[in-house]
């Protein structure tokens, strides 16, 4: 019987050795030699500060911020455990609203945000993604319209030149990797730290 199970246990720790130790090892050492700032999380700091991820969004709400899109995240209600309270771009719990197209409540909803939204720019259409989450409700990017669209109101809380505001985005266009895969985006974190450092020029 030791013959048959001796195999087996050998295989069990080999295994464990191989693909639960040596292998994560060996990858995280690669991606800290190699990519060192995305296996780190792509942290972006400031003054010496870690103020957030280029890949996870923030919850910028001043009407001086370029503003990113809605997120369905929640937490924890502090005063009733058994609920959960919306907290937007909640890294910690990942997801969207799950609520189909026919919803009344996300119905209302964007509707809300819509007419909140057309009221700040009436010359524009809103643009889908300032209007709806995405998958994992953590998404750092908007689309270029969604950007454009909302320079009037950063503008004008910042008192300042929309043609500027305008070249500011511009150049904060990431535009498709190779040149064919994905859309043009803009990263909101990034594009507001740009707006910051324009101000102190």
């Amino acid at each position: 019987m030791l013959k048959q199970i001796r195999p087996a246990i050998i295989m069990i720790v080999a295994t464990t050795v191989l693909t639960g130790l040596a292998y994560p090892f060996a990858m995280t050492g690669v991606s800290q030699a190699l990519f060192p700032h995305q296996a780190n999380g792509s942290l972006v700091e400031k003054d010496g500060k870690v103020i957030g991820s280029s890949l996870i969004g923030q919850n910028f709400t001043s009407d001086g911020y370029f503003h990113g899109r809605p997120s369905a995240t929640t937490a924890a209600d502090p005063n009733d455990p058994t609920k959960s309270v919306a907290a937007p771009y909640n890294a910690a719990n990942s997801g969207a609203s799950n609520l189909g197209p026919t919803n009344s409540s996300l119905i209302t909803r964007i509707k809300g945000d819509a007419a909140t939204l057309q009221a700040q720019n009436p010359n524009m259409p809103v643009p889908m993604d300032l209007v709806t989450t995405s998958g994992s409700g953590l998404d750092p990017d908007i689309s270029p319209d969604a950007a454009y669209f909302q320079i009037p109101r950063v503008a004008k809380a910042r008192n300042m030149d929309q043609a500027k505001l305008k070249s500011i985005v511009d150049a904060s266009i990431e535009s498709r990797e190779l040149g064919v895969l994905g859309e043009p985006l803009v990263n909101v974190l990034a594009l507001n730290q740009a707006l910051d450092a324009s101000m102190k020029q």
